[in-house]
């Protein structure tokens, strides 16, 4: 199983997860809540996966690693723009962050290159049918294309994203690294860019040229 930074796991067993730390008591309340985690950006194990587990606040985030023989199911943020989850969402209407998928879903049509879907608090809620979104929640958005990202292109998009009724975070998901669509789009170097050995400043050559695999 291909596993990729962001994509949400259903458990099978809640108690099968691996921690070097003191597992807060928040984690198994969580767990039985919505037994799902998102596959964190570190280094993948041979037999185990990097996870972070949410909690009911911002401030309940807990990193730990899950055997690959506990996973019940994969949902990567594409797959879930595939199946039009927020469909079947029953709080679409409810809340602004899910409110506005199918306004991004029709603009991004426009960029057939790009692979996209949601993250955060949007892309667990439609993974896992629990309510973690809020009225104030931003959408974040994952990006994934093949032929690269100008920065007159990223430019028009983040100008798009910005006129919906709530505040847009896209993160482009590059063959090295993790870097910022609203960043990326004043193209100017050096830019922050998230690995997977921690965050690094890089030049925009290094992250996209005509030729680049994303």
């Amino acid at each position: 199983m291909e596993l990729k930074t962001h994509d949400l796991l259903r458990l099978k067993d809640i108690d099968n997860i691996i921690s070097y730390s003191p597992i807060p008591d928040w984690v198994a309340t969580s767990l039985r809540r919505a037994p799902f985690v998102v596959v964190r950006r570190a280094p993948l194990m041979k037999e185990t996966v990097p996870i972070g587990i949410r909690g009911s606040t911002r401030s309940e985030r807990f990193a730990a690693f899950l055997p690959y023989s506990n996973i019940k199911e994969r949902f990567s943020p594409e797959k879930l723009v595939i199946d039009r989850a927020w469909n079947r969402c029953e709080r679409r209407i409810e809340m602004p962050a899910l409110q506005v998928l199918p306004q991004v879903d029709h603009l991004l049509q426009d960029y057939p290159d790009i692979t996209w879907g949601p993250g955060g608090s949007a892309g667990f809620e439609l993974a896992s049918g629990v309510h973690t979104v809020k009225l104030s929640s931003d959408l974040d958005l994952i990006f994934k294309q093949s032929r690269g990202l100008t920065v007159e292109t990223a430019r028009e998009i983040f100008k798009k994203l910005s006129d919906l009724p709530v505040r847009v975070d896209v993160q482009i998901e590059t063959s090295k690294g993790a870097v910022s669509l609203q960043e990326y789009a004043k193209g100017v170097s050096p830019i922050l860019m998230k690995t997977e050995n921690g965050p690094y400043l890089v030049q925009l050559t290094e992250i996209c040229t005509k030729d680049c695999s994303f």
